[in-house]
């Protein structure tokens, strides 16, 4: 078994109580990934995966109302209060370019951001099993900005070109991504 494999295996109890638990909202998939990937260890997401004890309480209650919590994490890790500024930028972008004004939406937000602030993929900080599994997230909650990625950019780095776009900063070395030295690094899979 290899250790894609053995980490799925891991998560995949945790994730079937979920998807028992849930209502029928079809972000709840996506959820239920991240939360058993954080209940395991798996991931960078802090202490309630970004929402805070009451945002939190809140998601479990409309999601997932008869999951039993006794497995979650009493407390953790919180988020960086130093990356404060970086946190609100990425928060205005993204709640910017939801695909519709929803609290479920702005949850997702609350939670990108924080996945963000892990050092890895983006998909792999939040916890979730597979990249396509982020694409889908960022394409069903946030159409305008996915439909932006239309080169298959990685997530974070997508993100994050973004901001500095919004600021006027281009730090792209060459006039066109084709050439620039970095092209293997911006683009293609996240393995």
């Amino acid at each position: 078994m290899n250790a894609a494999t053995a980490e799925i295996a891991l998560r995949q109890p945790v994730y079937d109580r979920l998807m028992d638990a849930r209502m029928g909202d079809p972000v709840e998939d996506i959820l239920a990934r991240i939360l058993s990937s954080w209940v395991q260890g798996i991931g960078a997401m802090p202490y309630g995966i970004g929402l805070g004890k009451q945002g939190f309480e809140d998601m479990l209650h409309r999601h997932f109302p008869n999951f039993d919590k006794t497995d979650l994490p009493a407390a953790g890790d919180c988020m960086d209060a130093d990356r404060g500024d970086e946190m609100a930028d990425l928060h205005k972008l993204l709640m910017q370019s939801r695909t519709h004004a929803t609290d479920t939406q702005a949850m997702m937000v609350d939670i990108l951001v924080a996945g963000c602030m892990g050092d890895d993929h983006l998909w792999r900080d939040l916890g979730l099993w597979s990249r396509a599994d982020l694409s889908r997230l960022m394409t069903e909650n946030f159409a305008p900005l996915a439909a932006r990625n239309d080169r298959d950019m990685k997530w974070k780095k997508f993100l994050y070109k973004q901001l500095c776009e919004t600021e006027g900063i281009y730090t792209c070395r060459a006039p066109s991504c084709e050439v620039c030295t970095d092209f293997a690094v911006c683009f293609g899979p996240e393995d």
